[in-house]
């Protein structure tokens, strides 16, 4: 539902919820707006060593206007989605980054704004509160 509601309110084409454990795996990853074939066929959903990685480092949201081009952007898994524009937050859990809600390419075209952050960050400390109390 948070991921749902974070593309509707930003008109994204495509989110993701990932939970992470104490080594930074992904145990837990949530999508919205991507085919079921191609969900199929992801197997294995992206681990955080990409453009999300930052978020571990120092918990700030992340906005991308290209993510391809990001130094990191090796860290996507086959089969991923194309994406350009990235607004990523980190998910906390005692103090802790455990994951990611990130959203990417608005329907209109246009770069993610203050405002889009500014619900992400909101949906992302009421998913952190769900993960801390049911995860950890």
């Amino acid at each position: 539902m948070v991921v749902d509601l974070a593309r509707e309110l930003t008109t994204a084409k495509y989110g993701a919820l990932a939970v992470t454990d104490e080594h930074d795996r992904t145990q837990g990853f949530v999508v919205s707006g991507i085919e079921a074939d191609r969900l199929r066929r992801l197997k294995v959903p992206p681990q955080g060593h990409g453009p999300l990685g930052s978020l571990r480092e120092d918990g700030r949201p992340v906005r991308y206007e290209d993510v391809q081009e990001h130094a990191k952007s090796f860290g996507f898994p086959p089969h991923h989605p194309e994406m350009q524009r990235m607004l990523g937050v980190a998910l906390w859990a005692h103090g802790v980054v455990r994951g990611s809600l990130y959203v990417t390419d608005r329907q209109d075209g246009e770069p993610f704004d203050d405002a889009d952050e500014r619900l992400v960050v909101t949906l992302a400390r009421h998913a952190s509160q769900v993960i801390e109390r049911e995860w950890y």
